[in-house]
Formats: structure tokens, C-alpha cells, sequence
């Protein structure tokens, strides 16, 4: 072996001098350290063939190992950035490319298309047999609403890098950030809501809301972030309240229901009420107009009368007179008799019975 030319356990050198077993070892003087590493060095330039060219092989594929440090390869869907002793210098693309070697350069790569994913109020968990299932957090889905009710909410903000050098260097936890300012706005936002419409109507507001303001908070850290969803998964009443809050929702469903009817009613009636009134009305109206009409029609042929007397009493007297007894006698079964004493005529003409004849006749 290189360290004993003699093979077997003799009295051949070793490296560490001559005597004892090693630098530690029993008998001897203390080894000169320089000493040995010369020797050292000769035995294993002997070893190895090429003796000094070797040394100059092993040195260039060394500084080829150092330079090859500087290579790096961006995916697809990646952006890197170059940093200088911990400095931003330039950010690259997708392909490969070359920096200077570790560690006057490095690069940090991150995907820039993916979609991240923070959850709030609960954990995504994967069985080792691929099933994801749901873990609660109770202290983050807990929300304090504008009624002074309490509301479990589970909700989902989904995001992608849109500026990776500020994402790296504007903020020292970007990712816990994200979740921090999501839980905040939801808690805001929330606080001033009531929890009907939470559970129910308001959620695509919320939803909305929350996008807007989460961006715009991150937008002032410059956190080069892009917030593409907000997903509310679970809203509802605590477990422990759950069953008295369905009891009074359904109370509200019911009293909401009496006063729909109670309104269809109303707007049924009051129509109706209103037509007959309107009819009725009318009538009225149409009445008072007839009588009017009729009362201005008498009055006037009563003056039309009274000066048609004025002008001839005695004609209109007669005229007035004969008018009034065929109205009298225009009902009765009418006899005439004559006042003279002819003789041989019949002394009275019965009307009626002539009447009969001729009818008869015809």
C-alpha cells in the first residue's frame, strides 16, 4: 500500500514518521507536520501515473465543476432571478442559461404560471390510499358578524406570481402573507354583515369583496402577486348552535311565508275593492247624470208650457186638459153616450167592444 512499501506489519515507514502508531503514539519525537504532508504528497504522486500532470487534470476538472455551479435550466412555466452575493442582478425566462459560479452567483427559480392555493378554516389533508380529505381549524373559521353572531367560514384564495423579484425581496414570508391579509379582509368584511345573508344570499358578494381588498393590500406591500379567486367553501353556524339557528332560520322562512300570502291577499282585495268602488261610482255618476238631464228636460218644457199659456190660456188650458185625460184614460175600458134624444139612434157607443171587432175581423 502507499503507506508501507515493505507490505506486512515490519519496521516499514509510515506517514506519520518513524516508531509508535501514529501521530499520538507511544515512542518517538512529535512529527513535523509539514513534513508529513510533503511526504504525503510525494507518496501519492508516485501512486498515481502522471505523477504532476495529474495534479493539472484533477485541478481543471475541479474549475470545471466550479463553472458548471453557474448553470441553471428556467421550465416552461418558470421565472428565475439571478442574485449576486445575495443581490438582484437580472431576472431570466424559461431556457437554459449560465450565471458567474457558486457563490459569487445564484439563481432562485420559481413557477410563475402555477396556482397557488391558501387555505382558511381548513387543511386539504391526502390519505396514503390518494383520498384528500378536510381537517377543521377552528380558530380560523370563526367570525365575529355585524349581529354579534358568530359564523363558521371556510373559504379559499387562489394566486399566482406576477412579479417574482418583488415577491422574493418585498416581503420576507410572501406565502404567510397571503394568508394573513385573506383571514383580516374576511374578518372585516364579515363584521359587517349580518349572518342571514352570510349563510345565504351574500356569499358571490363576499366572494367579490374580499378579492378586491385582499389585491389591494397586497398591492400596497408590492408583494407581485396576483390574486385570481376567492372561494367561500362552507359558511353556516357553529356546530354547537347549528340545530338553533336551522329552528329560527326556519321560523324566519315560515313568518316570511305568512307574509307573502298576507301580501297576494292584499293585492288580490284591494283591486278589487277599488274596481267595485270605481263601478259604483260610475253609476252614481251616470245617474246623476240621467236625472239632470231628465229634470232640465221637465223644467224646460214646463216653461216652454208656461209661456205657451201666457201667449193663450184658454187653447192652452183645453190642449193641457185633453193631454192629461188621455193619459188618465188611455188604461180603461172607455163607453161614450150621446146627449141628444134622436130617436131611432143607439144612445151610447162602446169603444172597446169596437175595438175587439175589428181585431177580430182582421
Amino acid at each position: 500500500m502507499p503507506w508501507n512499501n515493505n507490505g506486512g506489519g515490519g519496521d516499514g515507514q509510515n506517514p506519520w514518521g518513524s516508531g509508535g502508531g501514529g501521530p499520538r503514539g507511544g515512542g518517538g519525537n512529535q512529527p513535523n507536520v509539514e513534513d508529513i504532508f510533503k511526504k504525503g504528497q510525494d507518496k501519492l504522486k508516485d501512486a498515481l501515473p502522471g505523477g504532476k500532470g495529474m495534479f493539472s487534470v484533477i485541478g481543471l476538472v475541479a474549475l470545471l465543476l466550479w463553472i458548471s455551479t453557474g448553470y441553471y435550466s428556467v421550465g416552461p412555466n418558470e421565472e428565475a432571478v439571478v442574485l449576486r452575493f445575495g443581490k438582484w442582478v437580472y431576472s431570466t425566462g424559461p431556457g437554459p442559461h449560465l450565471h458567474m459560479p457558486y457563490p459569487i452567483e445564484t439563481e432562485e427559480v420559481r413557477g410563475v404560471t402555477n396556482e397557488n392555493t391558501v387555505e382558511i378554516g381548513s387543511r386539504s389533508r391526502i390519505s396514503r390510499q390518494g383520498d384528500r380529505s378536510s381537517v377543521q381549524q377552528l380558530g380560523e373559521s370563526l367570525m365575529l358578524t355585524g349581529d354579534e353572531n358568530i359564523v363558521d367560514i371556510k373559504f379559499n384564495v387562489v394566486w399566482r406570481i406576477i412579479d417574482l423579484q418583488a415577491y422574493l425581496f418585498n416581503l420576507s414570508d410572501p406565502d404567510g402573507t397571503v394568508k394573513a391579509v385573506s383571514e383580516s379582509v374576511m374578518r372585516e368584511l364579515v363584521g359587517k354583515n349580518e349572518i342571514t345573508p352570510i349563510i345565504t344570499t351574500a356569499r358571490g358578494q363576499l366572494e367579490t369583496n374580499g378579492l378586491r381588498n385582499i389585491q389591494d393590500t397586497l398591492d400596497e406591500y408590492q408583494a407581485g402577486i396576483r390574486i385570481l379567486r376567492v372561494q367561500i367553501i362552507e359558511s353556516e353556524a357553529p356546530e354547537q348552535v347549528k340545530d338553533s339557528f336551522l329552528d329560527v332560520q326556519r321560523a324566519e322562512a315560515d313568518q316570511q311565508k305568512l307574509i307573502n300570502e298576507a301580501s297576494a291577499y292584499r293585492n288580490k282585495v284591494i283591486p278589487e275593492a277599488r274596481g267595485a268602488a270605481e263601478k259604483l261610482i260610475q253609476e252614481a255618476e251616470a245617474y246623476s247624470a240621467i236625472t239632470v238631464a231628465d229634470a232640465e228636460g221637465k223644467a224646460a218644457r214646463f216653461l216652454s208650457v208656461y209661456n205657451e199659456y201666457k201667449l193663450a190660456k184658454d187653447v192652452t188650458k183645453k190642449r193641457i186638459y185633453l193631454e192629461t185625460m188621455e193619459q188618465i184614460l188611455a188604461g180603461m175600458d172607455k163607453t161614450i153616450l150621446d146627449s141628444g134624444d134622436g130617436a131611432g139612434v143607439i144612445p151610447y157607443l162602446s169603444v172597446d167592444e169596437l175595438k175587439k171587432k175589428r181585431g177580430a175581423g182582421q
